[in-house]
């Protein structure tokens, strides 16, 4: 696309040129060539943006350059990921139902759906319009999968479980397997079957090797717009709320409650029934142990408010040498008790 039809996409301003320069793709600083549309957030990067190859930049509003034309918006980050989407569209796999593909009894099967090599879709399925499953994806029986949902291979989706529409499964991910229950009788331990289903919302995007058990009864949700990094582990009855961010390795405990927008930074632990409020946060690191308010950001094992764990922080920094003292007040102490010759106490 031109260069005007790229801001006009962006809502941006363009300044600097009249706009019919042709746009080949979109890249990072040090990788950009000529063509390439790149992104700056403040003034500290300008000057490395200007005397690359690039053809122009995206940098916010306030910020001008001699040497590049520039489109100007509110915020240059988000511009910039809706131009990688413009300019290097994902690819989209053919309409078409493989031959080797194994489609169940009373499956459903929206227009433009696109079903590649040995995907297996059990009995009274129903795929959605436009909805693309790549190869080796195994839908189970009486599985709903929305409109323009896209499974990438070796996705999983137990039976009855639900996927609104524009759903994204990366690769490996597994819905709706049993959750970890048992009952013990004394010798054993005895499974607790796991009835419910996985209801996920729409615009969810869940990354590579994903495990979302289904609930004991009820559901395990995933509300609208959540986005989950790779590996991370949530169990039955965890219901998560709108936008929610979940990084990499995160672990949710059965029943769970996540409200909307909550952040759970890398390698998080959430212990079961615990309820993190609206807007809340967990470090990197952190264990949750006990219910967050809405808004309060904590870190640490266990995790506590962020200010509060901050002071311990610094507190242990300072241990090494308030054992030093320690030991140096025992020892005048100690100086102290010691018996004299002549039969008294020691003196400082």
């Amino acid at each position: 696309m031109t260069l005007r039809e790229l801001a006009k996409a962006l809502g941006a301003e363009l300044v600097g040129a009249q706009g019919g320069e042709e746009v080949l793709g979109a890249a990072g600083l040090d990788s950009a060539a000529a063509g390439h549309v790149v992104y700056v957030e403040d003034a500290r990067r300008l000057a490395e943006a200007e005397s690359g190859d690039a053809l122009a930049i995206i940098a916010p509003s306030e910020l001008s350059s001699g040497q590049k034309p520039v489109l100007r918006v509110a915020n240059p980050r988000l511009a910039f990921a809706r131009s990688l989407a413009l300019l290097h569209p994902a690819p989209r796999l053919r309409p078409a139902i493989h031959p080797s593909a194994e489609v169940g009894a009373n499956v459903q099967l929206g227009e433009e759906v696109s079903v590649a090599p040995y995907c297996v879709i059990g009995d009274a399925a129903r795929i959605g319009r436009g909805a693309q499953l790549y190869a080796l994806v195994s839908v189970g029986r009486g599985v709903e999968v929305g409109e323009n949902c896209v499974l990438f291979p070796h996705v999983t989706l137990y039976d009855g479980v639900r996927l609104g529409a524009r759903v994204v499964v990366h690769a490996g991910s597994v819905i709706g397997s049993p959750g970890f229950g048992y009952a013990c009788d004394g010798e054993e331990h005895v499974p607790i079957p796991h009835i419910g289903t996985v209801l996920v919302e729409d615009d969810v995007e869940i990354g590579a090797n994903v495990t979302i058990d289904r609930g004991t009864t009820g559901a395990t949700v995933i509300g609208k717009g959540t986005k989950i990094d790779n590996l991370v582990q949530v169990a039955h009855n965890v219901k998560i709320g709108r936008r929610c961010i979940l990084a990499g390795q995160v672990g949710i405990s059965g029943s769970v409650t996540l409200g909307d927008g909550v952040v759970l930074a890398g390698q998080a632990g959430v212990a079961d029934h615990v309820t993190m409020g609206e807007g809340s946060a967990a470090a990197a690191g952190a264990d949750v142990i006990r219910s967050v308010p809405a808004g309060t950001v904590v870190l640490g094992r266990p995790a506590r408010p962020l200010r509060e764990q901050l002071r311990i922080d610094a507190a242990a920094g300072r241990l090494p040498a308030l054992l030093r003292e320690i030991r140096e007040l025992r020892r005048r102490v100690s100086a102290l008790e010691e018996p004299t010759s002549d039969g008294g106490r020691g003196s400082a």
